[in-house]
């Protein structure tokens, strides 16, 4: 299967990816602010789902498809957009509730849903999966798309884990803000970080090549 150098390359590159700022790591840390652990935690379910999502639409060809069409790029940048603009509007809704009725009614599996949603139509992580994995790839060390399902559930499984300790620690944060009466803050920063990723995939560029 894949050689052990470039597995730990991987990881290497795997790890410098995490620890750079990007929409997961705002959704994760936004998400746990607001609403707490719990919250965090979820969100870094969803996005290891979606990343699995995407693996095996690598592996199986399903992505190259999707981006051999012309308007797919601003079909999944315009859905995502206006599915974060309606998680911000919602954000904004809950003011009207309680913040412990806020965290009863934010289930677990809505939180989950949402991260899931959000990275499986965000046109960039679909285009990362499809360039950035085949790099670590070798033909001649058996089935391509059995390398490509391994170095994807390795991501997602480290995603998972380092999301899991973000979200914990954002929602400590969120834990102190709630204690000192802070609601208002964190619902509104839950809204504008949900509206600046809106705004993010609005201004992403169609890349020369591909999708």
């Amino acid at each position: 299967m894949i050689d052990a150098g470039s597995y730990l390359l991987f990881l290497l590159a795997v790890l410098a990816l995490f620890v750079s700022p990007g929409p997961n790591m705002a959704f994760v840390l936004s998400h746990g602010v607001s609403m707490g652990p719990r919250a965090g935690l979820a969100a870094g379910l969803g996005i290891a789902a979606a990343d699995l999502v995407h693996t095996v639409s690598a592996a199986t060809g399903v992505t190259a498809l999707v981006a051999a069409w012309p308007p797919a790029f601003d079909l999944l940048r315009y859905a995502g957009a206006l599915y974060l603009l309606w998680l911000a509007w919602q954000a904004l809704r809950a003011g009207s509730v309680p913040p412990k009725a806020q965290t009863d009614a934010a289930s677990f599996a809505r939180v989950v849903r949402s991260a899931w949603l959000n990275n499986l139509v965000n046109p960039k992580a679909l285009l990362f999966f499809m360039v950035f994995l085949p790099q670590f790839v070798d033909p001649a060390r058996g089935s391509v798309p059995m390398q490509l399902v391994l170095l994807g559930i390795t991501l997602s499984l480290a995603g998972l884990l380092f999301n899991t300790v973000l979200g914990a620690c954002s929602g400590q944060v969120g834990r102190w803000l709630q204690k000192r009466g802070a609601a208002g803050f964190q619902r509104g920063l839950l809204a504008a970080m949900m509206a600046g990723l809106a705004l993010r995939l609005l201004l992403l560029e169609r890349p020369s090549k591909g999708i």
